[in-house]
């Protein structure tokens, strides 16, 4: 097996990302990779949004989805420069779909060797222990997939 070379950290910008973020970094300097952050804007919420805001003439979905992506690219970029250890090569990548969906997609487009999860994120009660995203990334990652857990993840 070869080592990794390129590590893809999903980070749904929720207290866990950083956590996430470090861990993740520290991984690439100890194997020379790159680490590519992922944040994907549900399509669900976006849908939702849209729905609720229908009729109502002062709101512009065009304007609220460019609002949402240049707070998360900036928040993203935030967590680059306080979590990702110097000598590592950081970038990022925003997508819009279903996370689950646009991570295995990332890992294809990106060629990632291996991919960085926390247990737990945004998700709702139901997926109190293991979130919905990181349980569909187990059973369709084609690469090796490791978890932070939750209270690992909000160490500082």
């Amino acid at each position: 097996m070869t080592q990794p070379r390129k590590i893809i950290a999903a980070v749904d910008l929720s207290m866990f990302s950083p956590g996430i973020v470090r861990y993740g970094g520290w991984l690439a300097l100890q194997l020379n990779a790159e680490l590519v952050l992922i944040n994907v804007i549900n399509q669900r919420d976006l849908d939702m949004v849209y729905r609720t805001m229908i009729g109502f003439e002062s709101f512009s979905f065009p304007d609220y989805l460019e609002d949402q992506e240049k707070s998360r690219i900036i928040q993203v970029k935030d967590l680059i420069g306080t979590n990702c250890p110097e000598g590592v090569k950081c970038r990022s990548l925003l997508r819009t779909g279903v996370p689950y969906r646009e991570l295995l997609e990332a890992v294809e487009t990106e060629k990632a060797q291996l991919m960085v999860v926390g247990t737990k994120g945004r998700g709702n009660l139901a997926d109190a222990l293991v979130g919905s995203t990181a349980r569909k990334l187990y059973r369709h990652s084609p690469i090796p997939l490791l978890t932070i857990p939750a209270a690992f993840a909000e160490l500082p």
